[in-house]
């Protein structure tokens, strides 16, 4: 593992302890909110709260497990231990949400008079400052780092801080009108934009998990690759990309004309992960698989003064998501 990849590493799990200890203290800090008022709503950020715990130990495990180097047994890293820790939070996040829903319901059939409603609003109010503001910082560094489980972090925290801001417009209302019930209203609400959030975040992670791909990443690869072609690059395809946490591993097949020495054609792979590292940096693995041209290989090949041509070049064929990602050499359709 590089030096960068270590040091992002480093960063992601500085940043995730934080997050851990902020958690602790704001779920202490809601849980009293809830005490002094007795709101169903304010019951529901805390709640949340318990999932931002369990969930930031989660991520602080996963992240540590990913910093470390490959070994024998993890040839590729431990990168998918992020998805894992995602699909964690996503769950608990959905079920956090459900339980609030049946707390609101509870509130509905048997309901309790709300107190000191003043000082929990400014409580909730200091819990939604201090969690965005990390929540940001979260998302940031995890899209910088490249790391699932950070980003993750990151969202559910902002996704927190926008509820809270919810259930405190809520317990304004309330404290103004004396409508008691609302408050199950605005736990409801906001139960469902958890349950939006966490269901988005276990779709990500499953994703991941199941080597889903990344039709962005592959597309932004493949127009650069084609805008920095080389001629003797005949065609590309069975391109593919897994990713394991930061690190993107792709594997593809370059057609090169058939006369190149290993050294030559060694060459031309170097220009490839040259161009690959220059645009994506470290956190790209590159397997390449030559390929010898074939007779039907001419008729697309654009090198220039080739000796052993056996037609004439007719057109180019530009490098697209459905021709690289195919398992099949290049050619021209027969007319």
């Amino acid at each position: 593992m590089d030096s960068t990849s270590v040091s992002k590493g480093r960063e992601n799990i500085r940043v995730q302890k934080f997050i851990v200890l902020v958690a602790v203290v704001l779920f202490v800090l809601k849980m009293a909110a809830w005490y002094f008022t007795g709101s169903v709503a304010v019951l529901t950020d805390g709640l949340e709260s318990i999932v931002n715990v369990i969930s930031g130990f989660i991520g602080l495990y996963s992240l540590t497990l990913s910093a470390k180097p490959k070994d024998s047994n993890h040839p590729y890293g431990h990168g998918k231990v992020e998805f894992i820790s995602a699909g964690i939070e996503g769950a608990l996040i959905t079920v956090a949400g459900l339980l609030i829903i049946m707390e609101a319901i509870k509130s509905f059939i048997d309901p309790e008079p709300l107190r000191s409603l003043d000082l929990g609003i400014i409580l909730v109010a200091i819990s939604a400052a201090v969690n965005y503001a990390f929540g940001y910082w979260a998302l940031e560094t995890g899209k910088r780092n490249d790391s699932l489980a950070l980003q993750a972090s990151g969202k559910h925290l902002q996704t927190d801080t926008y509820t809270t801001i919810g259930i405190i417009a809520g317990l304004i209302f309330i404290r103004f009108t004396g409508i008691g019930w609302l408050d199950g209203v605005v736990a409801i609400i906001f139960a469902l934009l958890i349950i939006r959030m966490g269901v988005r975040i276990l779709r990500q992670a499953v994703a991941g998990i199941m080597d889903e791909s990344d039709e962005d990443l592959l597309e932004e690869m493949i127009e650069y690759l084609q805008e920095h072609r080389d001629p003797k690059w005949i065609d590309l395809h069975n391109l593919r990309i897994i990713k394991y946490g930061r690190i993107l591993h792709v594997d593809c097949h370059l057609t090169l004309p058939w006369y190149l020495t290993v050294k030559e054609a060694h060459a031309e792979l170097d220009k490839i992960e040259e161009l690959i590292t220059q645009k994506f940096g470290n956190r790209i693995e590159i397997f390449i698989h030559t390929d010898y041209c074939m007779e039907f290989s001419c008729r697309l090949c654009q090198v220039e003064n080739c000796e052993v041509r056996q037609h004439e070049f007719e057109e180019a064929i530009t490098w697209t998501v459905e021709n690289v990602a195919s398992d099949g050499k290049h050619h021209l359709p027969k007319e």
